[in-house]
């Protein structure tokens, strides 16, 4: 398409209303190692294992949860997955971000990501935002942060 080529004009429609996130698949290289990682880290439940909807390839997923149900996340297993580490500059997931609920909670998670030995970048503040962060990463550098706006 060049500068001058018009793109059609959308169809004026009323966008339907969103409610939430339901849950996140992420792709792991090893699927029971990384389950039990976001298990242990995170405090999340395993909740069933279910293959992959018309899946031909043997692909599945194990879902976790929190215990008050407010999201999932799919820890899923793709045959095809050549175990390539992530890279949050590919097209894809750069990095997931979970909200908690104060600045003393990111200093409680910090004690807790230490005592499970995973490195993270302690509590910091976002320049310009009313809010801090702690970043981290799982077993396949997926980077994960936990963020809470300032009270």
């Amino acid at each position: 398409m060049t500068p001058t080529d018009t793109v059609p004009a959308a169809k004026a429609t009323v966008c339907p209303t969103l409610t939430g996130i339901h849950h996140i698949g992420i792709t792991v290289t090893d699927i029971e190692a990384s389950a039990a990682w976001y298990e242990r880290v995170l405090g999340l439940g395993r909740l069933f294992q279910v293959r992959h909807y018309r899946s031909e390839a043997n692909g599945h997923t194990i879902v976790l949860g929190p215990p008050d149900g407010s999201f999932t996340l799919g820890i899923d297993h793709h045959p095809a997955n050549t175990g390539d580490g992530f890279d949050p500059t590919r097209t894809g997931l750069d990095h997931l971000s979970f909200q908690v609920e104060s600045v003393d909670a990111l200093h409680a998670w910090v004690t807790h990501l230490e005592g499970q030995g995973v490195s993270n970048s302690g509590v910091y503040p976002m320049a310009g935002f009313p809010l801090s962060l702690v970043t981290f990463c799982d077993p396949d550098d997926v980077q994960l942060e936990f963020i809470a706006f300032h009270g």
